[in-house]
């Protein structure tokens, strides 16, 4: 049982996962602008590789650095974790830089440390960063584990210029024994101290870090860097008075936002709003200059789509219905789309599914994409699926596979004779109303089905949150 909680701490279940799937493309396009990700691999102190990725725009502003904010992982994340952090920081001329920490994802180590290692992990990419002369202000954004690392760091770095702390804890050992009661180990109570030392030992011996010496409280009260502060009000692993105790004895210039949901659970639009605002406050990017914009994103104008453009509106209705079946499946640690009516329109559509929940896209691991203790990656290995989603319908005993972008079938049905003339009525509409290029018609459906791409990836990885 001890050596069972044991892993709890250093070993907790590791990521693993296909960057090329799970990780934006290498070449995409946010908001009307295009972006690239450049995948750089650095080696910390204890000889360990570190695999990371830096989302900059393409092309990169000529003699103009930007601000780059570093986003920490929780304990059983990894670098997918961020990928909801790009789409809010890039169209705000953001750059970010993600990494597995050591002991996670596909980054060397055997363990983790809960910000103690990881925060020599963070200072090497801190350095990384200095050197390059692209890069101006740099911030950092940390969940659980990840937010404990921020603040470790920011305790020694005065010129860290933001950070933002979602579900750090206090004092480690103090959290351990909150865990005890949380996961019912069934110790008498004069033995849990003792066994907490025994911990210690094995801890140090194998992760080589003191779990007494890892106190969040002494960083803080000697931290000014600005910081804004996150926590879940039903966060049954972190309790939300670790935040409070930390937010009390925090030096700098402070707030502290609290919301609904628990340690896992995908964080609410308002927040992310928060996050943003304060990074644009504290980092003071340049405005995006009209040379570096591009076209207006093709995604935001999917309202002309109409059923002469190649679409079945029965098809869309049942590919939204197919993903927010999937998405029930998910852990309880998500949360699941909405139902669309099927009185909305086609063009309503779109916009509330492809971006809900600022596209989570899949992922603290692949599309919430956020998370330090996700239930997910300990079965990273099931995350498999395909960019392409085809969707069986059966009708009068044959089967029929409409593709995404919705080829149409011939069928033959005996219409009445007022069928007939709403037939001939809609087709004098539509022989009336003039035409689009296909041209454009095919940029309109080849960005619908990369939105559609990205919202499977999220509900696929939503399935599968670190524990």
């Amino acid at each position: 049982m001890i050596d069972q909680f044991i892993n709890y701490v250093i070993r907790p279940p590791r990521a693993s996962y296909n960057p090329d799937q799970y990780l934006w493309e290498k070449d995409f396009t946010l908001a009307g602008r295009g972006y690239e990700r450049q995948d750089v691999e650095l080696t910390n102190e204890r000889g360990h590789i570190l695999r990371c990725s830096h989302y900059v725009p393409s092309p990169y502003p000529v003699d103009t650095p930007l601000p780059c904010v570093i986003y920490c992982h929780g304990n059983s994340g990894c670098r997918v974790d961020a990928n909801e952090a790009a789409i809010i920081l890039l169209p705000s001329n953001i750059t970010l830089f993600t990494l597995d920490f050591s002991g996670s994802g596909l980054s060397d180590g055997e363990f983790v440390s809960l910000g103690w290692h990881e925060r020599d992990d963070l200072r090497v990419v801190v350095s990384h960063l200095r050197s390059n002369e692209q890069v101006s202000r740099i911030g950092l954004w940390g969940r659980s584990m990840g937010s404990v690392t921020s603040l470790l760091y920011g305790s020694e770095d005065p010129s860290i210029a933001g950070m933002v702390l979602d579900s750090a804890f206090s004092i480690l050992f103090d959290l351990m024994l909150e865990l005890v009661d949380v996961y019912r180990i069934r110790l008498p109570k004069f033995t849990v101290k003792m066994g907490l030392k025994h911990m210690r030992r094995v801890i140090q011996k194998k992760a080589k870090f003191d779990i007494m010496k890892l106190n969040c409280l002494e960083a803080a009260s000697k931290t000014f860097i600005p910081v804004l502060f996150g926590h879940a009000n039903d966060d049954k692993f972190i309790n939300p008075r670790h935040s409070d105790l930390i937010h009390k004895l925090y030096a700098g210039d402070k707030n502290i936002i609290k919301f609904d949901g628990d340690h896992n659970s995908s964080r609410p639009q308002f927040f992310y709003d928060s996050v943003s605002i304060f990074f644009y406050n504290t980092l003071s990017p340049p405005q995006v200059s009209a040379s570096c914009s591009s076209k207006p994103p093709i995604y935001s104008n999917l309202e002309n789509l109409k059923l002469d453009d190649g679409i079945e509106e029965s098809l869309l209705y049942d590919i939204i219905a197919h993903l927010h079946i999937t998405s029930t499946g998910a852990s309880s640690s998500s949360s699941a789309p909405p139902i669309t009516s099927a009185t909305k329109s086609v063009g309503e559509i779109p916009s509330k599914l492809l971006f809900q929940d600022k596209l989570n896209c899949e992922k603290e691991g692949g599309c919430s994409y956020t998370s330090s203790a996700r239930l997910s990656w300990g079965r990273c290995s099931s995350l498999g699926g395909s960019d392409s989603a085809d969707f069986e319908v059966a009708k009068d005993s044959q089967e029929m596979t409409p593709n995404v972008l919705g080829a149409s079938t011939e069928q033959h049905i005996v219409s009445s004779p007022k069928e007939k003339k709403v037939k001939m009525r809609k087709k004098k509409l539509l022989e009336t109303t003039p035409k689009k290029p296909k041209k454009e018609r095919f940029r309109k459906l080849e960005a619908f089905g990369q939105r559609l791409r990205h919202c499977i990836l999220k509900v696929n990885h939503t399935k599968h949150r670190d524990q």
